[in-house]
């Protein structure tokens, strides 16, 4: 499963190789409310067809208008703006008087997609800088933080796998979430030490190791922009990769189990070196209740509550599966 900007690329990059004209369409910014983030991509075909979104469908609809009645006759990049009025921001189904400024990008041989898309097989974040003047692109690895950047000459956006997700078991729930966190964008690591549930275990475009899981969090050397979650049920695996884990900056750390066992795993956790602010990081027991019972439900919890921590959204206690009244344990 690939992410959606992903997919946009792989389709230009398609595009390009059978002679087609086509360009790339990037939301460089953004005023008020707006449907789709800076970054958002969109690839347009000659002959109309689009893949990915750059709004909720309206503004798409112009742009393929455009292509129809005009084709892709311009050579080098331009910026273009929707819903600088209130009639725009109406016919364009922007909301609240939302405004978008989009960078029309023609595609060629020099647009070097098919390079950028090597390198992101290889786990790579890169930035990628757009002279708006020539359309002539460059590709430099991207630092941590990097967001995307417009200037009156250059457009830098950054493609690649910015966050980790580090799984710690490879069962059958570990599957469903690992092939989601794929296409959501995170580079998934499984570890498993176990031969009996690792082998057949596989998810394309995930890494399996069979280290201890303790070891690889310390060789990951986890940022803030990484998870890990824990999903054996077995302290010996779970207990001392939470431990480094929660010592690292990673953004969310989490475990599978019911309330006895969370309370549980929080004494024998408390036995290292790690202060109440290290266990207060800790999610446990994982997720959102949503009244999952299936492990794809299961997934789908637990990457919500990620998701939510991710993006510093305060959730009420009611959701939290920690804190539902007469949960089974």
């Amino acid at each position: 499963m690939d992410s959606i900007d992903l997919e946009v690329l792989k389709t230009c990059d398609l595009w390009i190789k059978t002679g087609r004209q086509c360009a790339l369409v990037t939301v460089v910014k953004t005023w008020g409310s707006s449907p789709r983030p800076e970054g958002a991509t969109l690839a347009i075909c000659e002959d109309g067809r689009v893949v990915g979104s750059v709004s909720g469908g309206c503004i798409e609809d112009d742009l393929i208008e455009r292509v129809r009645n005009e084709g892709i006759a311009r050579t080098t990049p331009e910026i273009v703006t929707y819903g600088i009025t209130a009639d725009d921001a109406h016919r364009f189904g922007l909301p609240c008087g939302g405004t978008i400024q989009l960078a029309i990008e023609p595609l060629a041989e020099k647009s070097k997609i098919d390079e950028l898309l090597h390198r992101l097989q290889a786990h790579e974040l890169v930035a990628r800088q757009l002279e708006l003047s020539t359309g002539d692109v460059s590709l430099e690895p991207a630092a941590a933080g990097l967001s995307l950047q417009l200037s009156s000459t250059t457009l830098t956006t950054v493609h690649g796998p910015r966050w980790r997700l580090l799984i710690i078991g490879a069962g059958q729930l570990s599957r469903f979430l690992a092939s989601i966190a794929i296409g959501m964008d995170y580079h998934v690591t499984v570890c498993d030490p176990r031969e009996e549930y690792r082998d057949g275990w596989q998810v394309e475009g995930v890494q399996v190791v069979h280290a201890m899981p303790d070891d690889i969090v310390l060789e990951m050397c986890l940022d803030s922009r990484s998870a890990v979650v824990a999903l054996t049920h077995d302290p010996k695996l779970d207990d001392l990769a939470l431990m480094e884990a929660l010592k690292s900056d990673a953004f969310y750390v989490g475990a599978i189990g019911s309330r006895v066992n969370n309370a549980k795993r929080r004494e024998r956790l408390k036995e290292f070196d790690l202060t109440d602010i290290d266990l207060a990081k800790l999610h446990g027991p994982i997720g959102l209740y949503i009244g999952s019972k299936t492990p794809a439900e299961i997934a789908i919890s637990i990457l919500a509550e990620m998701t939510a921590v991710k993006n510093k959204v305060l959730l009420p206690r009611e959701v939290s599966i920690e804190h539902v009244k007469n949960l089974a344990t």
